[in-house]
């Protein structure tokens, strides 16, 4: 029975009202839940849907990386400049050496000596037993690689791993290091062409996708397994020629030891017909197999430096210098090397002709100069000259002169149409621009200050890049050529993918000027009497070219000295240009005995280059009688004849002889046969008698006039060669020889030297 007195009870069935107010409130709860639930699935399945599948995945599955293998770099005939190798990442897994009861000590212990790494930081490694995965050493060759495993399978390691990776090969150490660039760690391109074609290179790697066990350990059933293939890069052809190459930084290098050259050397080599770059160098060079090293000179200024951030600072910057692409990243004044684009302004603009003559005073003044004006080279003027011996004689006055005769503003509109107001688009990273003056203040009539150095290569700065396409555009029928350095791209499977072909920017000047140009620089360095590009003569070829010397301005502001880049742009043949060639050398010593001028030093330097490309690039040389004459010879054999018929022998090829001993035969000879000498050089013949084994010490023979170096070596039973064209003998000096003075030889030693004109034009600065 109900209890009818306690209180709040009563019999009365549930109102209508009361069950609303009931169903109400259910329902009200049940949405209120429902809307809880659809907001926090919704927050799970569509706000973190990507967050959480992510974390799910990687609690479920493994990743592991394919590596695609990086595409080849080639020179243009096919040698291989940059390659990829299989090679093996070595690591461990914390995880599984505590889960498995492995040694620590014994893995850090094992590793560290057949790698060499650090006991201590294996060690470290191992403590991190959240981790699965600790790289101790990438890029390990197979060598290492199989000492690793028989380390892993002897011991029963199931926490030491091994997988495959790939390094990158550089078959030609420094060549071209700075064209070509290198990789980092993740086979991605830092610099040069491997940055510049990284995407093409690269390819698309590839992965293995595994599912994982509660311990983190691979599934062992397939059916948890995916593969997605990579995609192989592609190879990369280049325009450079591995051999032109080799020539350019050869010479190059020789130049920056022989002239003491302190901040380094850049070269430049160009098809002027096609805009494609066959060489280009910037010293110091670095090996591609180890872009880190330095060279043993900062090496030991690294040694020397105790504070470790210090060191670490020096090296950095260190490396970054070595990197630095001086032909592509500076800029300069050109100097003296721009004249040829003023000249060829004036041609085209008809306001000079080949036959017109300007007379030279020593100086010239022009609106807004102050004092007396702007001096020539040569303070005592050249007098009255014509077009063509303005150039080779480099007169600054007559070029003032020519570009007045220009206008300012339409000299303004050359400097653009030459694309010098513009970098030239190579592809290379850090690629300098220029530096010009702005055109309402460079136009302004009442101040032509600007104009008159501007005609002469000064007050402005350019690239090298820059000034070779201008110089191409001069030569090649007045074409601006975009520059390349790629020929083509192709799969892996040899199938060619794209290529490059010439790609004409626009005509700058008419195929007319450019023919008189050619003639004109031609007469630059044929021109034996009138020429200051002289030192640059290759007998039997046509060379043409300019001279250039310029101050460092940013350098002079900075530390108040004089500092001068002095650098000479050949084109050869200069009837028929196939290659336009530039050489400067950087802040050269006034105490290695070399006048600081283009003429003295860079004129010689590209001249030894061309000696080497252009019977290379299969250009016929045609001597002259007077080139016959001058040129070195080869000894012929003469032990075994008659003395007559020996004398006879050496008289056709041009060579004196002296006797020592009696007889009719001659029993031996010095220098030997084969033995390349200075024509006219006197060998002995041995008549009965043998020559002396006793050595002699080679002298110094530098500043003496080649004919008595020739003679004087002559006396000692030494004799000397040269590839330099002999005009003068007498003039002729002698700057350098293959044998330090000295040094014991023994008798009929060849000496190779290199010789220098010894004149006021090469020698003085412009």
């Amino acid at each position: 029975m109900r209890d009818k007195t306690f209180a709040g009870w009563s019999d009365r069935p549930p109102t209508r009202s009361m069950r609303s107010r009931t169903l109400i409130l259910l329902i009200v709860c049940g949405v209120a839940a429902f809307i809880v639930l659809a907001a926090k699935l919704y927050e799970l399945q569509i706000l973190r849907h990507s967050e959480l599948e992510s974390a799910a995945i990687e609690q479920q599955v493994r990743e592991t990386a394919i590596d695609s293998g990086r595409g080849a770099i080639y020179d243009r005939n096919g040698v291989i400049l940059a390659m990829s190798a299989t090679v093996d990442t070595i690591y461990i897994s914390p995880a599984e050496i505590r889960m498995y009861g492995e040694d620590p000590e014994l893995i850090a212990s094992g590793l560290s000596e057949i790698l060499g790494v650090d006991y201590d930081r294996v060690l470290a490694m191992t403590e991190d037993t959240k981790s699965w995965y600790k790289t101790v050493a990438r890029k390990v060759e197979q060598e290492l690689s199989d000492r690793v495993r028989a380390f892993k399978n002897e011991n029963g390691l199931k926490g030491v791993k091994i997988e495959l990776d790939s390094k990158r090969y550089y078959p030609k150490s420094s060549l071209a290091s700075h064209v070509i660039g290198f990789v980092g760690t993740e086979n991605s391109g830092l610099t040069g062409m491997e940055l510049a074609m990284d995407g093409v290179l690269a390819g698309r790697a590839g992965r293995i996708v595994r599912a994982k066990n509660a311990y983190g350990t691979d599934m062992l059933y397939t059916k948890y397994e995916d593969y997605y293939d990579a995609e192989n890069g592609c190879d990369v052809t280049l325009t450079i020629d591995a051999n032109i190459q080799y020539y350019v930084e050869k010479h190059l290098r020789q130049a920056v030891e022989d002239y003491g050259a302190r901040g380094g050397a850049a070269a430049i080599a160009m098809d002027p017909n096609t805009g494609e770059i066959l060489a280009l160098a910037s010293l110091d060079n670095f090996d591609l197999n180890n872009y880190q090293a330095v060279s043993p000179s900062v090496q030991r200024e690294l040694d020397a430096i105790a504070d470790p951030e210090a060191r670490a600072s020096h090296l950095a910057q260190a490396q970054q210098a070595q990197w630095h692409d001086k032909a592509v990243e500076d800029m300069y004044e050109p100097g003296s090397t721009f004249k040829p684009l003023t000249i060829a302004m004036a041609l085209e603009e008809g306001v000079v002709t080949k036959d017109t003559s300007l007379y030279c005073g020593g100086v010239f003044a022009v609106p807004g100069d102050r004092g007396e004006g702007r001096h020539c080279w040569k303070r005592a003027g050249h007098g009255m000259q014509t077009l063509t011996q303005c150039l080779q004689h480099s007169c600054n006055v007559a070029l003032m002169q020519i570009a007045q005769m220009v206008g300012a503003e339409k000299f303004y509109e050359y400097v653009d149409a030459f694309g010098l107001n513009e970098p030239t688009g190579i592809g290379l990273s850090g690629e300098a621009g220029s530096l010009w003056w702005d055109k309402e203040l460079f136009c302004d009539p009442y101040n032509q200050t600007q104009l008159a150095a501007a005609s002469f290569g000064q007050t402005f700065n350019i690239s090298p890049l820059q000034l070779v396409r201008a110089m191409s555009a001069v030569v090649n029928g007045g074409y601006l050529m975009q520059p390349t350095l790629v020929r083509s791209v192709s799969g892996q499977d040899g199938v060619l993918r794209q290529s490059f072909t010439p790609q004409v920017i626009r005509q700058v000047v008419s195929e007319e000027t450019s023919a008189v140009m050619r003639q004109m620089l031609e007469a630059v360095v044929g021109d034996m009497k009138e020429g200051t590009g002289k030192n640059a003569y290759v007998a039997g070829y046509r060379i043409g070219g300019k001279t250039g010397t310029s101050t460092d301005t940013v350098r002079e502001a900075s530390t108040g000295e004089k500092e001068y880049i002095v650098s000479f742009i050949g084109v050869a043949p200069a009837d028929d240009p196939k290659i336009v060639l530039l050489a400067l050398i950087d802040d050269p010593d006034p105490a290695c005995g070399v006048a600081v001028s283009g003429g003295a030093m860079g004129a010689p330097t590209v001249g030894k280059m061309l000696a080497d490309i252009l019977p290379y690039l299969g250009v016929e040389p045609q001597y002259t009688q007077q080139e016959r004459e001058n040129m070195d010879r080869t000894v012929p054999n003469v032990t075994g004849l008659s003395l007559e018929r020996a004398k006879s022998s050496l008289t056709d090829r041009n060579l004196s002889w002296r006797t020592i001993g009696d007889g009719d035969a001659v029993t031996a000879q010095l220098p030997a046969q084969g033995s390349v000498v200075a024509a006219k050089s006197e060998v002995i013949l041995y008549l009965g008698s043998e020559p002396s084994r006793e050595k002699e010490e080679m002298p110094d023979l530098t500043n003496l006039p080649y004919d008595i170096a020739r003679q004087r070596l002559g006396y000692l039973a030494l004799y000397l060669c040269t590839d330099y064209y002999i005009t003068d003998a007498e003039t002729v000096l002698i700057s350098a020889q293959s044998i330090p003075p000295g040094t014991p030889v023994d008798h009929g030693t060849v000496v190779k030297v290199s010789l220098l004109s010894n004149d006021e034009s090469t020698n003085a600065q412009f």
